[in-house]
Protein backbone atom coordinates (compact mmCIF):
# COMPACT_ATOMS: atom_id res chain seq x y z
CA UNK A 1 0.00 0.00 0.00
CA UNK A 2 3.14 2.77 0.50
CA UNK A 3 3.62 1.94 -2.69
CA UNK A 4 0.88 3.09 -4.21
CA UNK A 5 0.00 6.01 -2.31
CA UNK A 6 3.80 7.18 -3.17
CA UNK A 7 3.20 6.58 -6.92
CA UNK A 8 0.01 7.87 -6.68
CA UNK A 9 0.00 10.59 -4.50
CA UNK A 10 3.97 11.99 -4.98
CA UNK A 11 4.24 12.11 -0.91
CA UNK A 12 8.04 10.21 -1.29
CA UNK A 13 8.72 12.63 -4.29
CA UNK A 14 10.58 16.24 -3.54
CA UNK A 15 9.48 19.67 -5.32
CA UNK A 16 6.37 18.52 -5.01
CA UNK A 17 3.94 21.05 -6.93
CA UNK A 18 1.88 23.45 -4.35
CA UNK A 19 -1.22 22.71 -6.51
CA UNK A 20 -2.46 18.98 -7.55
CA UNK A 21 -4.91 16.88 -8.52
CA UNK A 22 -5.81 13.22 -7.49
CA UNK A 23 -7.94 10.93 -7.87
CA UNK A 24 -8.74 7.02 -6.66
CA UNK A 25 -9.13 6.05 -11.06
CA UNK A 26 -5.24 5.71 -10.57
CA UNK A 27 -5.86 3.15 -7.23
CA UNK A 28 -6.62 -0.42 -7.10
CA UNK A 29 -10.67 -0.90 -6.26
CA UNK A 30 -9.24 -2.80 -3.02
CA UNK A 31 -7.23 -0.45 -1.99
CA UNK A 32 -9.55 2.76 -2.47
CA UNK A 33 -11.07 3.46 0.92
CA UNK A 34 -7.70 3.20 2.48
CA UNK A 35 -5.94 5.16 0.02
CA UNK A 36 -8.31 8.22 0.64
CA UNK A 37 -8.29 7.76 3.94
CA UNK A 38 -4.50 8.52 4.11
CA UNK A 39 -4.87 11.08 1.30
CA UNK A 40 -7.61 12.63 3.72
CA UNK A 41 -5.25 13.08 6.95
CA UNK A 42 -2.37 14.46 5.07
CA UNK A 43 -4.12 17.04 2.92
CA UNK A 44 -6.70 18.21 5.73
CA UNK A 45 -6.63 16.08 8.90
CA UNK A 46 -6.73 12.15 10.05
CA UNK A 47 -10.27 10.76 10.32
CA UNK A 48 -12.00 7.57 10.33
CA UNK A 49 -13.90 7.28 7.54
CA UNK A 50 -17.35 4.85 6.81
CA UNK A 51 -18.95 4.51 3.93
CA UNK A 52 -21.43 2.10 2.41
CA UNK A 53 -19.76 2.52 -1.27
CA UNK A 54 -16.90 0.82 -0.07
CA UNK A 55 -16.78 -1.77 -3.27
CA UNK A 56 -17.35 1.31 -5.72
CA UNK A 57 -15.98 4.34 -3.86
CA UNK A 58 -14.99 7.01 -5.65
CA UNK A 59 -12.70 10.24 -4.88
CA UNK A 60 -11.14 13.22 -6.72
CA UNK A 61 -9.24 15.92 -4.56
CA UNK A 62 -7.63 18.89 -6.24
CA UNK A 63 -5.34 20.87 -3.61
CA UNK A 64 -3.48 24.13 -3.25
CA UNK A 65 -0.62 24.95 -1.20
CA UNK A 66 -0.69 28.21 0.01
CA UNK A 67 2.01 28.74 1.99
CA UNK A 68 0.61 27.43 5.46
CA UNK A 69 -3.06 27.70 4.17
CA UNK A 70 -4.09 24.68 1.88
CA UNK A 71 -7.51 24.67 -0.35
CA UNK A 72 -8.59 21.00 -0.97
CA UNK A 73 -11.52 20.98 -3.21
CA UNK A 74 -13.24 17.06 -2.78
CA UNK A 75 -15.52 14.98 -4.70
CA UNK A 76 -16.43 11.57 -3.35
CA UNK A 77 -19.13 9.03 -2.53
CA UNK A 78 -20.97 9.70 0.38
CA UNK A 79 -19.62 8.57 3.42
CA UNK A 80 -19.11 9.88 7.58
CA UNK A 81 -15.51 11.19 8.72
CA UNK A 82 -15.40 10.92 12.33
CA UNK A 83 -12.33 12.47 14.31
CA UNK A 84 -11.71 10.90 17.91
CA UNK A 85 -9.46 12.35 20.96
CA UNK A 86 -7.01 9.42 19.53
CA UNK A 87 -6.74 10.97 15.97
CA UNK A 88 -6.66 14.48 17.85
CA UNK A 89 -3.51 12.56 20.26
CA UNK A 90 -1.90 10.99 16.91
CA UNK A 91 -1.80 14.77 15.06
CA UNK A 92 -3.31 18.17 15.93
CA UNK A 93 -2.32 20.98 13.53
CA UNK A 94 -4.07 23.38 16.04
CA UNK A 95 -5.77 24.58 12.48
CA UNK A 96 -9.61 25.52 11.43
CA UNK A 97 -11.29 24.11 8.37
CA UNK A 98 -13.41 26.38 6.61
CA UNK A 99 -16.01 23.93 4.59
CA UNK A 100 -17.96 25.97 1.56
CA UNK A 101 -20.37 23.43 0.51
CA UNK A 102 -21.00 23.00 -3.32
CA UNK A 103 -23.31 19.77 -3.47
CA UNK A 104 -25.04 18.62 -0.07
CA UNK A 105 -26.67 18.23 2.39
CA UNK A 106 -23.53 18.09 4.83
CA UNK A 107 -24.13 17.83 8.35
CA UNK A 108 -21.01 18.79 10.91
CA UNK A 109 -21.33 18.44 14.96
CA UNK A 110 -18.51 19.46 17.53
CA UNK A 111 -18.84 20.91 21.07
CA UNK A 112 -22.76 19.70 21.45
CA UNK A 113 -23.09 21.91 18.25
CA UNK A 114 -25.34 20.65 14.94
CA UNK A 115 -26.24 21.83 12.16
CA UNK A 116 -27.22 20.33 8.13
CA UNK A 117 -25.49 22.31 5.34
CA UNK A 118 -26.13 22.92 2.22
CA UNK A 119 -25.01 24.07 -1.27
CA UNK A 120 -24.15 27.91 -0.66
CA UNK A 121 -23.69 27.16 2.58
CA UNK A 122 -20.46 27.84 5.04
CA UNK A 123 -19.18 25.21 8.02
CA UNK A 124 -16.48 25.81 10.68
CA UNK A 125 -14.20 22.91 12.69
CA UNK A 126 -11.61 23.19 14.87
CA UNK A 127 -8.92 20.50 14.45
CA UNK A 128 -7.99 20.37 18.60
CA UNK A 129 -12.10 19.18 19.38
CA UNK A 130 -13.53 15.73 17.96
CA UNK A 131 -15.84 16.32 15.23
CA UNK A 132 -18.01 14.53 12.59
CA UNK A 133 -18.82 15.30 9.23
CA UNK A 134 -21.42 13.31 7.54
CA UNK A 135 -22.45 13.34 3.30
CA UNK A 136 -25.64 12.50 3.23
CA UNK A 137 -26.35 9.63 0.29
CA UNK A 138 -28.15 11.41 -1.79
CA UNK A 139 -27.26 9.11 -5.04
CA UNK A 140 -24.50 11.63 -6.32
CA UNK A 141 -21.30 12.51 -5.34
CA UNK A 142 -20.51 15.02 -2.41
CA UNK A 143 -18.70 18.30 -3.46
CA UNK A 144 -17.07 20.71 -0.59
CA UNK A 145 -14.16 22.98 -0.69
CA UNK A 146 -12.25 23.10 2.49
CA UNK A 147 -9.71 25.71 3.11
CA UNK A 148 -7.59 24.68 6.07
CA UNK A 149 -5.55 27.45 7.77
CA UNK A 150 -3.84 28.48 11.16
CA UNK A 151 -5.53 28.89 14.47
CA UNK A 152 -2.56 31.34 15.47
CA UNK A 153 -3.25 32.88 11.65
CA UNK A 154 -6.77 34.39 12.49
CA UNK A 155 -6.28 37.76 13.77
CA UNK A 156 -9.37 36.81 16.50
CA UNK A 157 -9.90 35.84 20.00
CA UNK A 158 -10.07 31.74 19.67
CA UNK A 159 -12.95 31.80 22.40
CA UNK A 160 -14.91 33.61 20.29
CA UNK A 161 -14.32 32.38 17.12
CA UNK A 162 -15.38 28.73 18.49
CA UNK A 163 -18.97 29.38 19.04
CA UNK A 164 -19.24 29.14 15.54
CA UNK A 165 -18.21 26.00 15.32
CA UNK A 166 -20.58 23.50 13.88
CA UNK A 167 -23.04 26.00 12.61
CA UNK A 168 -24.51 27.04 9.29
CA UNK A 169 -22.71 30.36 8.27
CA UNK A 170 -24.42 32.46 5.52
CA UNK A 171 -22.25 32.55 2.68
CA UNK A 172 -25.08 34.15 -0.50
CA UNK A 173 -24.54 37.38 0.75
CA UNK A 174 -22.16 40.22 1.70
CA UNK A 175 -18.34 38.90 3.26
CA UNK A 176 -19.65 34.73 3.03
CA UNK A 177 -20.42 35.39 -0.36
CA UNK A 178 -17.13 37.46 -1.38
CA UNK A 179 -15.02 34.79 0.28
CA UNK A 180 -16.92 32.06 -1.48
CA UNK A 181 -16.42 33.71 -5.29
CA UNK A 182 -12.80 33.88 -4.11
CA UNK A 183 -12.15 30.60 -2.84
CA UNK A 184 -13.68 29.17 -5.94
CA UNK A 185 -11.81 31.47 -8.67
CA UNK A 186 -8.61 30.65 -6.47
CA UNK A 187 -9.31 27.14 -7.10
CA UNK A 188 -9.82 27.42 -10.64
CA UNK A 189 -6.88 29.95 -11.64
CA UNK A 190 -3.91 28.48 -8.97
CA UNK A 191 -2.43 26.60 -11.61
CA UNK A 192 -1.35 29.79 -12.96
CA UNK A 193 0.11 30.98 -10.31
CA UNK A 194 3.80 30.68 -8.97
CA UNK A 195 4.39 30.25 -5.27
CA UNK A 196 5.03 33.79 -4.24
CA UNK A 197 1.90 34.44 -5.69
CA UNK A 198 0.25 31.34 -4.08
CA UNK A 199 1.54 32.50 -0.90
CA UNK A 200 0.18 35.98 -0.89
CA UNK A 201 -3.20 34.68 -2.69
CA UNK A 202 -3.47 32.32 1.05
CA UNK A 203 -3.16 35.85 2.98
CA UNK A 204 -5.50 37.28 1.06
CA UNK A 205 -7.86 33.93 1.84
CA UNK A 206 -7.02 34.43 6.06
CA UNK A 207 -8.27 37.72 5.54
CA UNK A 208 -11.28 37.08 4.08
CA UNK A 209 -12.23 34.10 5.99
CA UNK A 210 -10.95 36.65 9.55
CA UNK A 211 -13.20 39.42 8.18
CA UNK A 212 -16.50 37.32 7.39
CA UNK A 213 -16.00 35.71 10.46
CA UNK A 214 -15.74 38.65 12.76
CA UNK A 215 -18.72 40.20 10.73
CA UNK A 216 -20.79 37.12 12.29
CA UNK A 217 -18.91 37.51 15.96
CA UNK A 218 -19.52 41.33 15.60
CA UNK A 219 -16.14 42.31 16.09
CA UNK A 220 -15.52 44.01 12.60
CA UNK A 221 -13.60 46.78 14.12
CA UNK A 222 -11.17 44.38 15.90
CA UNK A 223 -9.74 42.90 12.86
CA UNK A 224 -6.33 44.60 11.65
CA UNK A 225 -6.46 47.37 8.44
CA UNK A 226 -4.53 44.86 6.48
CA UNK A 227 -7.48 42.39 6.50
CA UNK A 228 -10.35 44.94 5.79
CA UNK A 229 -8.30 46.98 3.09
CA UNK A 230 -8.17 43.60 1.56
CA UNK A 231 -11.94 42.31 1.70
CA UNK A 232 -12.52 45.76 0.71
CA UNK A 233 -10.59 45.45 -2.52
CA UNK A 234 -11.88 41.94 -3.08
CA UNK A 235 -15.40 43.15 -2.72
CA UNK A 236 -14.72 45.97 -5.55
CA UNK A 237 -13.21 43.60 -7.96
CA UNK A 238 -16.08 41.55 -7.74
CA UNK A 239 -18.75 44.44 -8.24
CA UNK A 240 -16.36 45.38 -11.30
CA UNK A 241 -16.33 42.42 -13.05
CA UNK A 242 -20.02 41.45 -12.88
CA UNK A 243 -20.52 45.04 -14.18
CA UNK A 244 -18.36 44.94 -17.30
CA UNK A 245 -21.16 45.07 -19.36
CA UNK A 246 -22.50 48.49 -18.03
CA UNK A 247 -21.12 51.05 -20.33
CA UNK A 248 -21.88 53.61 -17.32
CA UNK A 249 -19.44 51.46 -14.84
CA UNK A 250 -16.59 54.03 -13.50
CA UNK A 251 -14.82 54.80 -10.20
CA UNK A 252 -17.93 57.35 -9.18
CA UNK A 253 -20.87 54.20 -9.55
CA UNK A 254 -18.23 51.99 -8.01
CA UNK A 255 -17.65 53.87 -5.02
CA UNK A 256 -21.22 54.85 -4.34
CA UNK A 257 -21.52 51.45 -4.28
CA UNK A 258 -19.19 50.85 -2.03
CA UNK A 259 -20.03 53.60 0.51
CA UNK A 260 -16.68 55.53 0.04
CA UNK A 261 -15.77 58.64 -2.13
CA UNK A 262 -14.43 58.67 -5.08
CA UNK A 263 -11.05 59.93 -3.51
CA UNK A 264 -11.05 56.56 -1.11
CA UNK A 265 -11.48 54.43 -3.95
CA UNK A 266 -8.29 56.14 -6.12
CA UNK A 267 -6.62 55.70 -3.12
CA UNK A 268 -7.07 51.75 -2.21
CA UNK A 269 -5.55 51.45 -5.99
CA UNK A 270 -2.73 53.53 -5.43
CA UNK A 271 -0.85 50.25 -3.91
CA UNK A 272 -1.65 48.15 -7.26
CA UNK A 273 0.05 48.92 -10.79
CA UNK A 274 -3.37 50.20 -12.69
CA UNK A 275 -5.74 52.96 -11.91
CA UNK A 276 -9.03 51.99 -11.44
CA UNK A 277 -10.49 52.93 -15.12
CA UNK A 278 -7.58 51.23 -16.59
CA UNK A 279 -8.52 48.23 -14.97
CA UNK A 280 -11.94 48.34 -16.09
CA UNK A 281 -10.36 48.60 -19.46
CA UNK A 282 -8.33 46.07 -19.56
CA UNK A 283 -10.49 43.70 -17.89
CA UNK A 284 -12.99 44.01 -20.82
CA UNK A 285 -10.78 44.20 -23.67
CA UNK A 286 -9.63 40.76 -21.88
CA UNK A 287 -13.09 39.44 -21.80
CA UNK A 288 -13.74 40.37 -25.89
CA UNK A 289 -10.11 38.82 -26.49
CA UNK A 290 -11.28 35.65 -25.12
CA UNK A 291 -14.44 35.62 -27.11
CA UNK A 292 -12.52 36.76 -30.55
CA UNK A 293 -10.42 34.11 -30.12
CA UNK A 294 -12.84 31.33 -29.24
CA UNK A 295 -14.15 29.08 -32.67
CA UNK A 296 -17.87 28.65 -31.08
CA UNK A 297 -18.08 32.54 -31.36
CA UNK A 298 -17.22 32.49 -34.67
CA UNK A 299 -20.27 34.22 -35.67
CA UNK A 300 -21.10 36.50 -33.34
CA UNK A 301 -20.37 40.16 -34.80
CA UNK A 302 -17.26 42.23 -33.36
CA UNK A 303 -19.58 45.12 -32.89
CA UNK A 304 -21.43 43.01 -30.99
CA UNK A 305 -18.21 41.52 -28.61
CA UNK A 306 -17.94 44.83 -28.18
CA UNK A 307 -20.60 45.90 -27.04
CA UNK A 308 -21.29 43.26 -24.60
CA UNK A 309 -18.48 43.96 -22.48
CA UNK A 310 -19.49 47.73 -22.21
CA UNK A 311 -17.99 49.91 -25.60
CA UNK A 312 -20.52 51.85 -26.29
CA UNK A 313 -19.72 51.76 -30.29
CA UNK A 314 -17.27 49.58 -32.40
CA UNK A 315 -15.18 52.34 -33.11
CA UNK A 316 -14.07 53.33 -29.51
CA UNK A 317 -13.87 49.24 -29.12
CA UNK A 318 -11.36 49.03 -32.52
CA UNK A 319 -9.54 51.84 -30.90
CA UNK A 320 -9.08 50.51 -27.71
CA UNK A 321 -8.72 46.75 -28.97
CA UNK A 322 -5.88 48.03 -31.54
CA UNK A 323 -3.73 49.89 -28.90
CA UNK A 324 -3.72 46.79 -26.39
CA UNK A 325 -2.60 44.16 -28.70
CA UNK A 326 -1.25 45.91 -31.36
CA UNK A 327 -4.01 44.47 -33.88
CA UNK A 328 -7.68 45.39 -34.94
CA UNK A 329 -10.32 42.78 -33.39
CA UNK A 330 -11.34 41.74 -37.06
CA UNK A 331 -7.42 40.76 -37.62
CA UNK A 332 -7.15 38.91 -33.39
CA UNK A 333 -10.08 37.05 -35.11
CA UNK A 334 -8.78 35.88 -38.17
CA UNK A 335 -5.42 34.90 -36.49
CA UNK A 336 -7.04 32.71 -34.04
CA UNK A 337 -9.07 31.35 -36.23
CA UNK A 338 -6.20 30.06 -38.93
CA UNK A 339 -4.07 28.98 -35.56
CA UNK A 340 -7.21 26.40 -35.23
CA UNK A 341 -9.50 28.25 -32.45
CA UNK A 342 -8.57 29.59 -28.54
CA UNK A 343 -4.96 30.35 -28.07
CA UNK A 344 -2.76 28.61 -25.95
CA UNK A 345 -1.94 30.15 -22.61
Amino acid sequence: MDEIVDAVYGTSLPGRSPVASMSTDQVPKRHRLEWWTRLAAQEIVPTALKTEHVDDFHGRAYTVDLAGVRLAEIVMSPMTARRTPVHIGRHDPESYQLFVVQDGPLRLEQRRNDAALDAGDIGLLNSSNPSVVDWADQGRPARVMILSMAREALPLPGDEVDRLLASRLPARTGSGAVLARYLTGLREHATGCDPAELSRLGAIGVDLAATFLAGLLGAGRTLPAESRHQTLMARIDGFIDRHLGDPELGPVGIAAHHHISVRTLHVLFEGRPETVSVTIRRRRLERCRAELVDPRLRERPIGEVGLRWGFRNAAEFSRAFRAAYGMSPTDQRRQALAEGGVERR
